[in-house]
C-alpha cells in the first residue's frame, strides 16, 4: 500500500492569511519503554485508567520485534515482546495496535509478509490473559489468503468481550509488475471471539482509498468507522459507515471537501466519542491546500455538522484526536516549519467550533520516519508518544494537563 507515496509531491502548502505563533506546552517527559531503533508507538486506554502502549524495534539487520508496555499510574511495565521476526511487514504508516477488552484480555495486531511479492502481507493476531506478560501464537485476521495487501486495522470493543476489527484488504486486486495491485482496495470486518475464533466477515465498502489509516470508535448508540473513500473520478474524501440494529449503513461522506487526488496521501482520519457526540479529525489537499479539519457529530455519527480549521498553514496531517469530560476535543497532527522539520501540535476544539491556541509538544521532522503521533486521553492529561527519528531513532512519551491547553 505505502508506495503509492508519489503523492507526497503534490500538494501546494497554502499559509493562512493570519499564521498563529504556537506556544510551547509543559510537557512532562516520561521513561519511555521503547529502546533505540523504535518507531511506530500505539497508545490506548482502558476503562480502569491504564494505558497500554505497542511500538516497534529494530533488532537487527533485517529482523524486528513487536513489543508492549502497560502504564500503571506513573511506572510503565516491563516491555514484553510479542512477536520478533525476520518476515514482519513494516512501514512508517501501518503501525500494529492493541485493545483491553472489559476482561482485562488483550488483543495485538502486526503484519506479517505472505509470499514472495513486495507488497504480500497478512494481518495478525495474538491475545494475552496475562496482562502482557505472555501471548498466543499469531493467527491470521482475514479469511482470504491471496498474496495481497492488507492492513490499517481498527479495533474495536464488542458484546461479549469479543473485539472487532475493520482493515483494508486488497483480495479484489490483480497483481501488477511493481508489485501493486490493480483495481480496488475494499474494507473488511470481523469479529474477534473471547476464545480467538472469527465471526463471518463484512465487506464495510468495496471501493476505498489504498493506504489511508482506518478510524473507529464506540458512539452510545453504537460503532462508527472512518476511512478515506475513493470513487470512480477519484474523489478520496472521509466517509463512516455505522453498525446500526446489526447492519452497516451504507457510506456517508463527513464533509465533501473533494479532493481529487490519483494517488494514496497516505493520511487517514482519527475518532472520539463520548456518549453520542462523536468527534473526527481529518487532513486534505483539496484545492492544492493542506488543510487539518475537525468535525462535531450529535447523534452517533450520523450527521456532522460544518468542520472547522485547525491547522497553522502548513500541516503534515497525521491526526489523532481524544474527547474531554465535557466533549470538547483535543486534536494533533503535524506542522511542517522550516528548513525541513516538523512540530507535533495540540489544540483544543470545543464542539460549538471555538478553538483554543495552538501549543507545540515537541520539535520532529516531516520525514516518513517520524510517523504518526499518538495521543490518548489519561484523566485530567493527555499523553502523547512520537518518534525522533535518526540513526539511533526513539519513541518519545509526555504528558501534558489538559487543563494547560488554552
Amino acid at each position: 500500500m505505502i508506495s503509492r507515496l508519489r503523492v507526497v509531491a503534490l500538494l501546494v502548502v497554502a499559509a493562512c492569511s493570519s499564521r498563529e505563533v504556537p506556544e510551547a506546552a509543559r510537557v512532562t517527559l516520561l521513561p519511555s519503554p521503547p529502546g533505540p531503533r523504535s518507531g511506530e508507538p500505539f497508545l490506548a486506554t482502558d476503562a480502569a485508567g491504564a494505558v497500554h502502549m505497542t511500538w516497534i524495534e529494530k533488532t537487527g539487520d533485517s529482523t524486528h520485534a513487536v513489543r508492549y508496555a502497560r502504564l500503571d499510574r506513573d511506572r510503565w511495565t516491563s516491555p514484553t515482546t510479542i512477536v520478533e521476526r525476520r518476515d514482519l511487514f513494516v512501514n512508517w504508516a501501518d503501525y500494529p495496535s492493541v485493545i483491553a477488552t472489559p476482561s482485562g484480555r488483550l488483543l495485538v495486531h502486526w503484519l506479517q509478509r505472505s509470499g514472495a511479492g513486495r507488497y504480500a502481507y497478512d494481518v495478525r493476531i495474538a491475545q494475552s490473559s496475562d496482562s502482557g506478560k505472555t501471548w498466543s501464537e499469531g493467527s491470521v485476521l482475514h479469511t482470504d489468503k491471496s498474496a495481497a495487501e492488507h492492513g490499517f486495522v481498527a479495533l474495536w470493543v464488542a458484546p461479549g468481550d469479543s473485539v472487532r476489527a475493520a482493515w483494508l484488504d486488497g483480495r479484489h486486486m490483480t497483481a501488477s509488475e511493481g508489485g501493486h495491485g490493480k483495481g480496488a482496495m475494499s474494507m473488511q470486518s470481523v469479529s474477534v471471539a473471547s476464545a480467538g475464533a472469527l465471526g463471518a466477515e463484512q465487506p464495510l465498502d468495496l471501493r476505498t482509498c489504498d493506504c489511508c489509516q482506518v478510524a473507529a470508535t464506540v458512539a452510545a448508540s453504537g460503532p462508527v468507522v472512518a476511512y478515506r473513500d475513493r470513487t470512480e473520478d477519484e474523489i478520496r474524501d472521509i466517509a463512516v459507515v455505522r453498525l446500526v440494529d446489526g447492519k452497516w449503513t451504507s457510506p456517508s461522506i463527513v464533509y465533501a471537501d473533494g479532493w481529487h487526488i490519483e494517488a494514496c496521501p497516505v493520511n487517514g482520519p482519527a475518532l472520539a466519542s463520548r456518549g453520542d457526540t462523536v468527534a473526527i479529525a481529518w487532513f486534505t489537499g483539496a484545492q492544492d491546500t493542506a488543510r487539518v479539519r475537525v468535525a462535531f457529530s450529535v447523534d452517533g455519527g450520523q450527521r456532522f455538522a460544518a468542520p472547522v480549521r485547525v491547522d497553522g498553514g502548513a500541516p503534515a496531517g497525521r491526526v489523532g484526536i481524544s474527547l474531554d469530560e465535557n466533549g470538547d476535543a483535543v486534536v494533533s497532527w503535524l506542522e511542517r516549519v522550516p528548513p525541513e522539520d516538523a512540530e507535533v501540535r495540540v489544540r483544543r476544539v470545543a464542539r460549538s467550533g471555538e478553538m483554543g491556541a495552538p501549543m507545540t509538544i515537541s520539535r520532529t521532522k516531516a520525514a516518513r520516519a517520524s510517523g504518526f503521533p499518538r495521543i490518548v486521553r489519561r484523566g485530567d492529561a493527555l499523553l502523547a508518544a512520537w518518534t525522533v527519528p535518526g540513526d539511533s531513532a526513539r519513541v518519545m512519551v509526555g504528558s501534558v494537563a489538559l487543563g494547560d491547553l488554552k
